[in-house]
């Protein structure tokens, strides 16, 4: 048997592959990094780096901005899964304090694949016994194990910069069962509807909304003020929608003239 043939080195003695690997990992420890500066570190032009955050950026791993690529969120970007947790995190808390009452012993809920749904999937366990189903790896990692959980995790494609499984597979799994409850997330509102980054997303929230009884929206105030490529659904879907006291009055406002019943994290 010959040996297998293995992709030619470029500039600076790396393959492609590693060398967007290190260029990830660096965008993602650091939050931002420089063209000029990789490109003299890893020995290759500027517009080979260029062309590796083009490649990364496709994949939803960084944004491209002026000079260099960033992992922090944007009106437009999703954001690398770790940013996005740290993201709003005390907003996100309130949002899940808030919901967490809602959940009740014995019921069986759905935790979609967003860090704000994850925020109260870290708390669900004060409320077991719970079924709980999720696509998302940081919830079924922390799950994993917890006494009074029955944890279903969706199979499908893993998406790593999601870090969360979608695809075909995901919506076929979410199409055979029916939950009490879904607590999701969404990218952006705009005009009264829900917007992502991805169809995969999309389709997946879609089966999963269309699996449960009643459907909860956690959203933090900045979600207003973002941009999605994708519409999910009407806001009015969800059943019920909570945010948080950061919303402008005028959001609000808005929510509650279209007939959405709001609940503002932290008041009575």
């Amino acid at each position: 048997m010959g040996q297998e043939v293995q992709p030619p080195a470029d500039e600076g003695g790396r393959k492609p592959r590693e060398r967007r690997e290190q260029i990830k990992s660096r965008v993602v420890d650091e939050g931002f990094v420089r063209i000029e500066q990789l490109a003299e570190e890893l020995g290759v032009t500027p517009m080979t780096i260029r062309r590796d955050l083009d490649h990364l950026q496709s994949k939803g791993w960084l944004r491209k901005v002026r000079g260099g690529a960033t992992a922090q969120p944007s009106t437009a970007f999703h954001g690398d899964v770790r940013h996005r947790t740290q993201a709003m995190a005390e907003e996100k808390e309130a949002l899940a304090r808030t919901a967490l009452p809602l959940v009740k012993p014995g019921q069986s809920v759905i935790v979609d694949d967003s860090t704000t749904a994850l925020a109260l999937a870290r708390l669900l366990t004060q409320r077991a016994p719970l079924t709980i189903i999720t696509n998302f790896v940081p919830a079924t990692q922390f799950l994993a194990g917890s006494p009074g959980i029955e944890l279903i995790s969706l199979g499908g494609t893993y998406y790593p910069a999601y870090d969360a499984f979608l695809g075909v597979r995901t919506v076929d799994a979410a199409g055979s069962l029916h939950a009490d409850m879904l607590f999701a997330s969404t990218t952006a509102i705009t005009r009264g509807h829900c917007y992502h980054q991805s169809q995969e997303t999309v389709a997946v929230k879609r089966a999963l909304m269309a699996a449960c009884h009643r459907k909860v929206l956690l959203v933090d105030h900045t979600k207003f003020r973002r941009r999605g490529l994708y519409q999910l659904a009407p806001v009015t879907a969800f059943d019920l929608v909570i945010v948080d006291p950061g919303i402008p009055p005028a959001d609000l406002d808005t929510l509650q003239a279209q007939g959405v019943d709001v609940i503002v994290a932290g008041r009575e």
